[in-house]
């Protein structure tokens, strides 16, 4: 584990960031068998499409097109993703992002991870009451 002093400031730290987590997530037994079993991730396709979501939140970029609620909600459908899955992603990714960076955008990236997990399970418990 290395720990920096550098924050987040371009795209290449959140490639690495992205990249990183979800060689953890991949492998993980809480959560790695939605990217292997429930859906094949295809790595190819999504890393960048999750770089440039994150490169529209930290950075300001406008590269991000899409709905990431709509397929996570489609992906509970299939399997229900519970508490535990959410706090699992939190927690490999507040570890990733401290595993490399420090500071105001490295604390966004783990507050903004933290909105995005509560924001999914609320529009995913309307989903299941409709």
């Amino acid at each position: 584990m290395s720990i920096s002093e550098k924050d987040i400031t371009d795209r290449s730290d959140i490639e690495l960031l992205v990249s990183d987590f979800y060689k953890k997530a991949l492998i993980d037994p809480v959560i790695g068998y939605f990217f292997t079993k429930v859906i094949v991730l295809d790595l190819d396709v999504h890393l960048p499409r999750i770089i440039d979501f994150w490169c529209s939140l930290l950075l300001g970029h406008s590269s991000f097109k899409g709905n990431p609620m709509v397929k996570h909600i489609a992906l509970n459908r299939i399997e229900k993703i519970t508490d535990q899955h959410f706090n699992r992603w939190l927690s490999l990714w507040n570890l990733t992002v401290e595993e490399h960076f420090r500071g105001p955008q490295a604390t966004e990236a783990m507050k903004r991870a933290d909105q995005i997990a509560g924001l999914m399970k609320h529009k995913i418990n309307i989903d299941e009451m409709l």
